[in-house]
């Protein structure tokens, strides 16, 4: 290719199907936007769109040189299908993302190139080799086709120093809707790692057991520069390295900002009075926790290192601190039994949390549950629309795949119920009232999603003579074979019944 071959670059987000409880709010992940920030800073003409917050201009895209895709599992088909139609113009179409990290091969049967792994420190090399300055062997991270067969270079090294990131400039982000982008909270990333094994995460294989930080300061100049109403820490842990969090909380305090924030944390910040102490007087408001279950056996299945004792001890503190808590559950464990979702439930309610989000265990490529539900053949389906956490997509141990997708759903339903939202706004508990409000109207979108989803199942267990509260055994047939029936009747199904076409393909938007 000539030296400037490849001046315009558009990067996508495709949106993710159905209901979720971050759609309100629109987050856009940050990766796409710091490598549209370190291209646009090398001089290139960079756009992003983030199909969930402002739609795409497909005049901008069909106008590029080239086009990266960013996708995790469940938004992959649409990512594919979007590659499809572009590269069917002649513009070479790059992916990134957990998902094609994981899965190159499938990719490249959909885009060009696949980088995997982090790219901020291979970006600029890949965009010189589509223009000819760079042979792609020299690209960490790369796959690509090489006539016949498909080349695969060595991951990249993840960058040590996560300061040499430039800030993200959400400006980058256009779109074809006159709607801006939401920034009254403001997502910032302080961290990167995890040396934590929950084996359902694929975040220690994305991006490493050790944890890596943005200095205080390169944190304080984005605040300084954004002076957000709210933030967001995007972090895994928020509370990873106690001495550099508090450092943040405390330089936080001094700079007097006003800014309210909430973050991921794990429950042994209740452990530490100096670090509550601090969460408080930088105003931390809300703090999501991963506490994926109270059943021992479950935690211990999840290699967790949490008891339930210790669960609800932390939840008591940091509410006893004014700070409310976002409790994250997982159903669908080995271990797992509908008493265990109905107890979760009491349990929720019991302790007071704010807003739950009770999920499916969802096999994402790449985590040691995906490898191991592969190896048992348990997995139902590839079809990875249905890898978020809200539709069952393996045959649970415990319960039957149809119990275990209907009893999430009530769980959520029974916890933001009418009843409970109205008590609520009787005890004039304003915060609590739009959370709720919120949560028993995306409840209520979840069930009308997943309707025509557990009636085409409710109809296939029907025609095997399954019995529905069996897991293991009905009428003769066992969970193996049960399985393979299923995963005969996904790849058979026409799923386009069930979705909304304009949810999956582009083709009507061209």
């Amino acid at each position: 290719m000539n030296e400037d071959q490849i001046k315009k670059i558009v990067f996508i987000e495709p949106k993710s199907p159905g209901a979720h409880v971050y759609k309100k709010w629109g987050f856009p992940r940050l990766g796409t936007i710091i490598l549209g920030t370190i291209l646009r800073n090398a001089g290139y003409d960079v756009q992003i769109f983030i199909e969930g917050v402002k739609g795409i201009d497909w005049d901008a895209v069909f106008d590029a040189d080239a086009v990266g895709i960013s996708t995790i599992t469940s938004t992959a088909p649409r990512a594919y299908e979007m590659a499809h139609h572009i590269r069917k113009a002649g513009i070479p179409v790059f992916m990134g993302g957990p998902h094609v990290s994981f899965l190159p091969e499938e990719a490249l049967l959909h885009c060009d190139f696949v980088l995997c792994g982090e790219t901020e420190e291979t970006i600029l090399d890949f965009i010189c080799a589509l223009n000819g300055r760079k042979p792609f062997e020299q690209i960490p991270g790369l796959v690509w086709h090489y006539g016949n067969r498909i080349c695969k270079n060595p991951l990249p090294e993840a960058c040590p120093d996560l300061d040499k990131f430039p800030i993200p400039d959400f400006s980058l982000i256009k779109g074809n809707k006159k709607t801006g982008v939401d920034l009254s909270i403001t997502p910032i990333m302080m961290s990167r790692g995890c040396p934590f094994g929950c084996n359902f995460c694929s975040v220690t294989r994305m991006f490493g057991r050790k944890y890596r930080f943005r200095s205080v300061d390169n944190v304080i100049r984005e605040l300084r520069e954004r002076r957000p109403e709210w933030v967001f820490f995007y972090d895994d842990n928020f509370a990873a390295n106690r001495a550099h969090t508090k450092e943040l909380l405390r330089r936080m305090i001094r700079e007097k900002a006003g800014t309210k924030w909430m973050a991921q944390v794990r429950i042994d910040v209740a452990d530490d009075p100096e670090l509550m102490d601090l969460m408080v007087q930088s105003q931390c408001k809300y703090v999501y926790i991963g506490l994926e279950s109270i059943n021992p056996e479950t935690l211990k299945n999840l290699n967790k290192g949490q008891t339930r004792e210790e669960i609800e001890r932390s939840i008591g503190i940091i509410q006893s601190r004014g700070i409310r808590v976002h409790g994250m559950f997982i159903f669908g464990a080995d271990t797992d039994s509908p008493k265990t979702i109905r107890e979760t439930v009491r349990f929720a309610k019991k302790n007071g949390l704010s807003s739950v989000q009770f999920m499916i265990l969802t096999p994402l490529p790449g985590t040691p549950v995906f490898e191991q539900l592969e190896r048992e053949g348990r997995l139902l389906s590839r079809d990875w629309e249905y890898y978020d956490a809200h539709h069952v997509v393996f045959q649970p141990k415990g319960m039957s795949y149809i119990q275990l997708q209907k009893k999430t759903l009530s769980a959520t339903l029974k916890f933001y119920s009418l009843s409970r939202l109205i008590g609520k706004i009787n005890r004039l508990d304003i915060w609590s009232v739009i959370i709720s409000a919120y949560g028993w109207r995306l409840s209520r979108q979840m069930r009308r999603s997943t309707k025509g989803f557990v009636k085409s199942l409710k109809k296939r267990y029907a025609e095997m003579g399954a019995d529905l509260g069996s897991a293991r055994v009905s009428m003769g047939i066992k969970a193996r074979k049960t399985s393979e029936d299923l995963r005969d009747f996904f790849q058979s199904l026409n799923w386009e019944k069930i979705k909304r076409r304009k949810d999956i393909a582009i083709k009507d938007e061209l």
